[in-house]
């Protein structure tokens, strides 16, 4: 099990820019594919960026790419989710989760076991 905790988040006008941050505690993110996802309220949750693990490749929703950028801090043991240009509908409660994919699968929820999932952030972009 993989203990994840979002922050960063907070109310922003449109165009703004905020940097999410995904923490663990106890394990090496640098193990694990990560990868960010966010719910809109009403909608179901959509796979926007992930990381694979060890260096791998970056993969990004069609819905972000080209505005929102991820990397990896390993001397602290974080995953950053920077959001540039932010619209409205970008609102959303942003989780992070950890799991194993090794593909561009990492932007689907079902490939991360369900106790490796943060609790969320709550990211609001005003018009």
């Amino acid at each position: 099990q993989v203990q994840l905790v979002e922050s960063g988040g907070g109310l922003v006008q449109a165009g703004g820019s905020l940097r999410l941050s995904c923490a663990a505690s106890g394990v090496t993110l640098d193990r694990y594919a990560i990868g960010w996802f966010r719910q809109a309220p009403g909608k179901g949750r959509e796979g926007i960026s992930c990381i694979l693990a060890r260096g791998g490749r970056l993969y990004y929703a069609d819905s972000v790419a080209g505005r929102f950028s991820i990397s990896r801090d390993n001397d602290n043991n974080a995953v950053y989710l920077q959001m540039d240009n932010l619209k409205p509908q970008d609102t959303a409660v942003y989780y992070c989760a950890a799991g194993g994919a090794t593909t561009d699968n990492c932007l689907v929820e079902r490939y991360y076991p369900r106790y490796n999932w943060g609790k969320g952030t709550l990211v609001t972009v005003s018009s």
